[in-house]
Parts: C-alpha cells; structure tokens; sequence
C-alpha cells in the first residue's frame, strides 16, 4: 500500500502539502480532486521521485512498477505500434538480455531470457499494443506509421497507449481524456475498469471519474481527506461534511463568546478572579475549529439574442472536406437538414469522421466543397474552436482581444466596461494585459468563452469546450448554455455536458450526417461493441502462427472459363504448364510448412519444461537450442515467402 505521513511539500514560496497524509491499498481505483493549482500534479511527482518532500514521510512499496502519461511530446521515426511497445518495461529488459545472451553465446542466459519473454507475454504483444492504438482511434494503416508523422493531439494519445501498455501496479494519469474524443474515452473507461493495479486519476469530467473510482482523495488547502465513493458520493459526503463543520464551528464561537463575556465581566473581582482566570485557561486549551471557507463559484450567462432567426441554417445536399494541390477531399457529403431557433443538438461521430469540419464549415472557417448553406436573416455564430489558437492572438491579453472583437464584430463597449466584463470571467488587474501565450488552458478558455458571450451570437458551435476547463467552470458552462436562448450545436467528449444539453443528436459517420435515433447510452453501447470489434480483428491478426498462410491463399484465382473450345484447350494447356513449372516450388513449401509446425512443437515443449524447473546440467543447452531454433523459423518463413512471390509471378505472367 502507499502511505503518506504528515508530508509538507513546498513549490518555491507556495506550500502545496501541508501536513497532508493518506492511506490507498492496492488495486484502489482513486480519483484525486481539487481546485486548479492544488498542487494535484505535484503530488503525482512526489509519488513518481520527480519531487521530494520537505517534511514527513512517502511510503511506496519498492518492487512497483510505477505508469504515467509523459508529458513531453515524443520526437521519433520509430513506427506507432514498436513506440507503444517500448512502454512494456519487462518484455523490453527481457529482449535486451536476450540480446546480450546471444551475443555472449551464453546459453544459461538465453533460457532465462527466453523464461522471461515468455513471462512478459511477447508472444502476443504486438497484438496488445495495437489494440490499445485502435481503441484509442488510431486506424489500421496508422499503426506502423512514424511517430513524427501524426499531430500533437494524437502524439499525447501514443504516450496514453504506451503508459497503459506497462504491467504496473501503479498507475498515474493526469487528464487522460484531454485530447480523446468520446468513442475512444467509452473505450479508456472500459479499459481502465479491468485494470488491476492501484489507479490514481486526475481528471474534470465528471462521468469518468464516476464510471472508474471508489475512492476520492480531496486536496484542499494542503491537506488531504480520503472519501469512500466515486465523484458524486463525495460531493455528498462532502456537503454534508461542511454542514456539520460550519454548526461545530457555530456551536464554538458561541461557547468562546460566553467564555470571554464571563472574564471580560469578573476579572477585575476579587471574588471572582479565581473563576475568571480558569476560563482563560479553558480558552487556551480550546483547540479552534476553522470556519468552512468554501471557494466562490464561478458562473456567468450569454446575454439576450437581438433576434432568432428560424429556420437559422439550411443545408442542401453539402459536402464539406479540405481542398488540396491533388483535389479537393471531401469528408462528409450530402448533407440535407435544417437547423431550427432554440434545437440543442449534439453532434456524435468516431474520431476522423468529419465532426469538426462540419462546424468549421458552418462557422465559416472553410467554404462548402458542394451544395448549398444558407443562414437565416440575421443569424449570429459564436464559435469555441477546439484548438483555442485558432481564435487566440498568443501576443496580445485578453482586454485587447475585448477591444479589437467590439470594434470589428460588435457590440461596441468602452474601455472601462470591457475590464469590468472582464472581470465577470476572472481577468483582474494585471491579468487583462498578460499575453495569452502564456495563459494556462484553462484561462485561454474562459478567455474564449468571454469573446462569445460579448458578441450576443443567436447560434452557439461549441467544438470541445470543456478540454481545460475545471468541475466548477463545466458546471456554470453547463448552466450557462441551459439558459442561452439560441441553438447550439455541440461537439464533446463530457458526456454530463451532453446529457445536461443536447435533447437531440446527430451522427457523423461513413460520410454522412444523420440523426441518431437513441440516447448517449445506446451510442456508449455501439462505441464498446465496435471497439470490441476492432481489439478481437487486431488481435487474431497479431496471434496467427508464424507459418505464412497457404499458396492457396497467394497464388492468383484462374481466370473465368473462355467460351470458345479452343480458347478452352489453350487455357487449359497453360495450366497445366504452370502447374508444371510450380510443382517443385508448391512441394518445397510444404515441407517448409511441416518443418515449422515441427520447429514451432519442439519450441513450445522446451519452453514448457524451463517454466516448470528443467536440470541445471540440461538450460544451457535448452537456451541454445531455443536461439537456433529462433534461427531456423526466421530462415525458413523468408524462403517460404520467396518462393510464394514466384508463384505469384508465374502465375501473372501465365495469365
């Protein structure tokens, strides 16, 4: 288990831990919650050795392999599925002491090499790591793709693969579900429910945390409370908690009041001195209760629309995608539906379908490849992109984005009532001049949402929204866009949003835009049973034998029957030319095929007999034995795939 006694941990002048302790058993699955700034990340780096603390002490068994999400963005050639697999930290020593047997000719060694691989599970790792990459939307021919050819947002996805890819027995991810859209969140979640290890989970999405925690631990103030419950229990336990604090508290200071009122009025007696000086003791003694100092909520509204246009867009038969020097590449196409005054719609849809370019397409950030949009009369578009540098000057604070958004777009606002605006999304002071280059995310954010509150929009297209947004700021966007009068449009991976939002959904897939006929729960059902899907394809696919599959299956179908009779006796002579040219290759491959089920057979018994406690006299020889075979398998699956390509080009040619 991990014990933390009485651990004070100070970032520069600001104490993060402040006598903080806690107890997690093993196979815990814990959702660690506090304000933005808490400290939650450091503690995840006192937990990792990153940081060490000030005072008290961390107990962390020795023998656990510790997992994290790395932060830094990878930077290699290296293909996506041998980049997940550097992340399984016992089949890697495992293939580097092999390595290092073999080159020492150390037979001893290479048994126990060959032991651990087989414990580490090599066999059929290729094919995990790959289930974990299409899970989190990677697609098949993005498996073995390099690493540098793919965005930052699916980079941090490669990193998550790779952290889950470790057998730890602990687990740390900080806001795993940042950059994952929601098909392959529902997958996370599943995943993360079989987990065996301890779990410790900082995230804002309120679903998740329910879905995989039973225990909640609270940083607060630089102390930590462990709870007994997913999110919502503790948002119980803790109200109710607060109650009772603030009525002891209460209960005290009224205790203290007739404490002092006592002294104050008979310490000056004599007959009374003696009594009046036992209360001072009595008051000393005391050990004060804090009063309950909750932090303030931070809410907002969007004003009134000037009008509501109805029906405020049109769609006829749209196709929306990117134009590129080789055409244009159209993503969704045919897209007929209208858009009605006050619809709160949902737009669902794997990674990769086009959800995002059918907004930026109603948003006007990219022009309609085909058909027809048409806006209602005095329609209004507030756009969250959901990269906030799409719509962020990074040189420029948020009141000069205020200034220069009233002058062009409207409605126009003096200086002093821009800064009090604002101050309603929490930029005071010096804040409203910081660059936004170096606002944290989730300021940018807030900055965003101020930008379309001021410009009055009657249309809401919110593409994930709530990416660096806290609990307490998804809570008042959530009631927010409740009262917003207009229609919005929603893309997000937050389900609570969704559900608390949107009464009706649309689907992005296989090119076309529909309406989905169900609720968030049947599409959670459809995710898990395509993902299901997709992890038994790419596992059958990665646990085949070794042995190529049969010339049947290379060499090309003969053509259709000719329908002349001398078209007839022509193809059958070339037939039976090829049949005669093929015959020592096809009888060369089949005794390769029976020596590599003979191979594969000794291979496994050798194994079998190490893993149950073979002579010390005979491993040194087995270790050697299993390297030659390794050898063999290797020599003969090249040349039976050579001899397969003749084949094939025999045939070609015969054809």
């Amino acid at each position: 288990m991990i014990t933390l006694r009485d651990i004070t941990l100070r970032r520069g002048l600001k104490v993060v831990l402040d006598g903080a302790s806690a107890t997690l058993q093993p196979g815990e699955k814990i959702g660690l919650v506090g304000r933005n700034g808490a400290g939650k990340s450091s503690l995840f780096a006192l937990l990792t050795n990153r940081l060490s603390n000030d005072r008290g002490e961390v107990e962390v068994p020795r023998h656990w392999r510790r997992s994290e999400v790395a932060q830094n963005m990878p930077e290699t050639d290296d293909g996506a599925t041998d980049f997940v697999l550097e992340g399984d930290l016992p089949l890697m020593a495992a293939r580097t002491a092999l390595a290092a047997a073999e080159a020492a000719n150390d037979g001893h060694a290479m048994a126990d090499a060959h032991a651990a691989l087989a414990d580490a599970g090599a066999f059929d790792a290729r094919s995990r790591a790959q289930a974990l990459l299409m899970g989190l939307g990677f697609k098949t021919e993005q498996l073995d793709a390099p690493v540098n050819s793919f965005s930052g947002g699916w980079r941090m996805r490669l990193q998550l693969a790779r952290a889950l890819m470790c057998p730890a027995e602990l687990m740390l991810l900080d806001e795993p579900t940042n950059h994952l859209d929601l098909d392959a969140l529902v997958w996370l979640e599943a995943w993360l429910q079989r987990y065996d290890g301890m779990l410790i989970v900082i995230s804002h999405d309120r679903e998740f945390l329910d879905a995989i925690t039973k225990v909640t631990l609270h940083l607060d103030e630089g102390k930590l409370t462990r709870y007994g419950g997913n999110y919502t229990s503790f948002e119980s336990q803790r109200a109710e908690r607060m109650v009772l604090q603030q009525a002891a508290f209460e209960r005290q200071q009224e205790k203290v009041a007739h404490l002092q009122k006592f002294i104050d009025r008979f310490k000056a007696k004599a007959s009374k001195a003696k009594q009046a000086q036992s209360r001072v003791k009595a008051l000393e003694r005391m050990e004060r209760l804090a009063p309950v100092l909750a932090s303030a909520d931070f809410n907002f509204e969007f004003r009134e629309p000037l009008n509501l246009p109805n029906p405020m867009l049109m769609f006829d038969e749209l196709s929306a995608g990117y134009r590129t020097d080789d055409g244009d590449k159209i993503i969704v196409r045919g897209v007929d539906r209208s858009v009605l005054a006050g619809q709160r719609i949902g737009i669902l849809g794997a990674n990769g379908q086009g959800k995002s370019t059918l907004v930026k397409t109603i948003a006007r950030a990219q022009a309609p490849l085909a058909g027809k949009l048409t806006e209602g009369k005095g329609l209004s578009i507030g756009y969250f992109a959901q990269q906030e540098l799409d719509v962020l000057r990074l040189d420029e604070g948020p009141l000069a984005h205020l200034v220069r958004l009233a002058r062009e777009v409207g409605p126009p606002g003096r200086e002093q009532e821009l800064r009090d605006f604002l101050g309603q999304f929490r930029f005071t002071g010096d804040m409203v001049n910081q660059q936004a280059g170096s606002l944290s995310g989730g300021e940018k954010a807030r900055l965003v949402l101020a930008m379309l509150v001021w410009q009055r929009p009657n249309l809401l297209l919110l593409d994930e929204p709530t990416n660096h947004l806290d609990l307490n700021t998804r809570e008042a966007l959530s009631m927010a866009l409740n009262e917003f009068e207009g229609t919005v449009m929603l893309v997000s991976h937050d389900r609570a949003l969704l559900r608390e939002v949107c009464d009706e959904f649309w689907l992005v897939a296989d090119g076309v835009v529909k309406p989905f006929d169900g609720d968030l729960d049947d599409y959670q059902r459809w995710l898990l049973d395509q993902s299901k899907e997709a992890a038994r394809a790419a596992k059958k696919q990665g646990s085949a034998t070794p042995t190529p599959a049969p010339v049947a299956a290379t060499v090309a179908a003969p053509a259709p029957p000719p329908a002349s009779r001398e078209d007839r006796k022509a193809s059958g002579q070339a037939r039976a030319k090829l049949a005669e040219q093929t015959r020592p290759l096809r009888r060369e491959m089949d005794a390769i095929d029976k020596r590599l089920h003979q191979l594969a057979a000794e291979r496994t018994d050798i194994e079998t007999q190490l893993a149950e406690g073979a002579a010390a006299a005979a491993i040194a020889e087995m270790g050697r034995r299993l390297k030659a075979i390794g050898d063999e398998i290797e020599a003969d699956e090249l040349r039976w795939l050579e001899l397969s390509e003749q084949i094939e080009a025999l045939s070609a040619t015969a054809s």
